[in-house]
């Protein structure tokens, strides 16, 4: 039994970590602020198990961070503002709660050092996943040219002008830091590996790639498209799908990301590592759009394609998952098509305020959608 901090520890990955590592024999205390556009009313979340003990605080705060440090073995790291297209506009914000955050956490640290930090990092930090060329060559910086409406070539082209097929991505590949989220769990993750070693602990970084299930925040537009396109169906409206909808990623359930949390805080070989977490199957976002709604039994709402991209947004990249196999043993175990029915059961109990159209206009005032 260890004390567990889970910084970030109410959200929806938060609590999912919480009920697991409550399952493993730890204690778990989290530090949370329950923003509005997360958690709506700012009260505790009623599917926060009862024994976590709730500290609410900004991870800014160095006061409030020494204090949830007192006793702990190990921190889980998850304190974050979460969204690309949000980041392209509020940079200030986001820099703050992520780097400054992180900051100040590792510098508390410093004197109350613990056996081990593990990080939620973000598949963003590769911008475009890894491609392979006509000729078999493997192209780790593929980027699109500028996107302009009706573009019907979305793909990235090799200098020959030839289209790149898409492969998994593994976590050797050179981060594109193609927004400030990126940048943002970027910093966190060299934060991370920087601030560990030199004061007798040890760090791991998980790169999430879609994360999805019940007690996603549906009114925050800028949340996992699963939660979008959810909030979207059950107020009978059509979802909303950049470009072509033929981008693919990887969807991989939010028990199995808690299970890769706690086997990362407690696995020796773990230690100093950065491991990818997905399901290791990608899919097209018009795909997942469509058997959600059937899931919802919403099957004569069809997605809108808008026809348009985001400016951060990026067309493929899905999850290599042979180096977190091979030394952390980890395989996700959800199926998709169930995973989608627990969601869609979930979802039915829920209220939704859909804000996507807002944050549509949002984007598109500041020039970054085209």
């Amino acid at each position: 039994m260890e004390n567990i901090l889970v910084t970030g520890g109410a959200g929806f990955i938060g609590r999912a970590v919480c009920k697991e590592l409550l399952a493993r024999g730890n204690r778990v205390c989290v530090l949370d602020n329950l923003i509005e556009q997360v958690h709506g009313d700012g009260e505790r979340p009623e599917d926060l198990d009862s024994e976590v003990e709730l500290i609410r605080g900004d991870v800014r705060n160095g006061d409030v961070v020494e204090h949830a440090l007192k006793g702990v073995d190990c921190v889980i790291h998850l304190a974050a503002e979460v969204g690309v297209g949000q980041s392209m506009y509020e940079v200030e914000r986001y820099t703050s709660v992520n780097d400054v955050g992180t900051a100040v956490l590792f510098e508390r640290l410093i004197g109350n050092p613990v056996r081990r930090v593990v990080t939620a990092s973000s598949m963003s930090i590769y911008g475009e996943g890894l491609y392979r060329d006509a000729d078999g060559q493997v192209v780790q910086d593929a980027e699109r040219g500028a996107i302009r409406d009706n573009q019907k070539i979305w793909e990235p082209l090799d200098g020959a002008g030839r289209p790149l097929t898409p492969i998994a991505t593994p976590e050797w590949k050179r981060p594109n830091l193609a927004s400030i989220y990126a940048l943002n769990k970027y910093v966190q993750e060299r934060t991370t590996h920087i601030m560990t070693a030199p004061y007798g602990m040890e760090g791991v970084c998980l790169r999430l790639f879609n994360v999805y299930g019940p007690g996603q925040a549906l009114s925050n537009p800028y949340t996992g498209v699963l939660a979008i396109f959810a909030s979207r169906l059950l107020n009978g409206q059509k979802p909303m799908i950049f470009e072509d909808g033929e981008q693919r990623r990887d969807f991989v359930h939010v028990s199995d990301v808690a299970r890769a949390f706690a086997d990362a805080l407690e696995l020796p070989q773990a230690a100093g590592g950065t491991f990818n977490i997905g399901s290791g199957h990608d899919r097209s976002v018009t795909e997942v759009a469509e058997k959600l709604a059937q899931a919802m039994g919403r099957n004569s709402i069809e997605p809108e394609i808008v026809g348009k991209a985001r400016t951060g947004d990026i067309r493929h990249c899905f999850c290599d998952t042979s180096l977190t196999e091979e030394k952390l043993g980890f395989q996700a175990r959800q199926d998709f098509q169930e995973g989608l029915a627990e969601l869609a059961e979930w979802v039915a109990q829920q209220t939704a305020d859909d804000r996507v159209d807002q944050a549509r206009a949002e984007l598109e005032a500041r020039g970054l959608v085209a």
